[in-house]
């Protein structure tokens, strides 16, 4: 089966409540065998909307992901997101 990558573009609005997002989103992704590839890093805009913020997780599966994803803890970590955050999030199947 192939993995999965979580691609997320955010824009923060409040430094404060965003990171107690990212550091309960992080506890969630690491539990659900997760691994950030890039993190807030540099990056060049060269079509669609910029988001001064973007990060690569990669998961063993699709559903990998998309149990972390509604997993308690990170739904716990979104409560802090909305509101601090403009945010798009993808999950994406990788190739074999």
């Amino acid at each position: 089966m192939p993995g999965a990558f979580w691609i997320a573009h955010v824009t923060v609005t409040d430094e404060e409540a965003y990171m107690k997002y990212a550091a309960l989103a992080t506890d969630a992704i690491a539990a659900h065998g997760g691994e950030f590839l890039a993190r807030g890093g540099r990056a060049v805009q060269k079509e669609g909307r910029a988001h001064p913020r973007n990060v690569v997780a990669r998961f063993p599966s699709v559903e990998a992901a998309e149990t972390c994803y509604h997993s308690d803890i990170y739904q716990e970590a979104l409560s802090h997101a909305r509101g601090a955050s403009e945010r798009d999030l993808v999950i994406v199947e990788a190739l074999d």
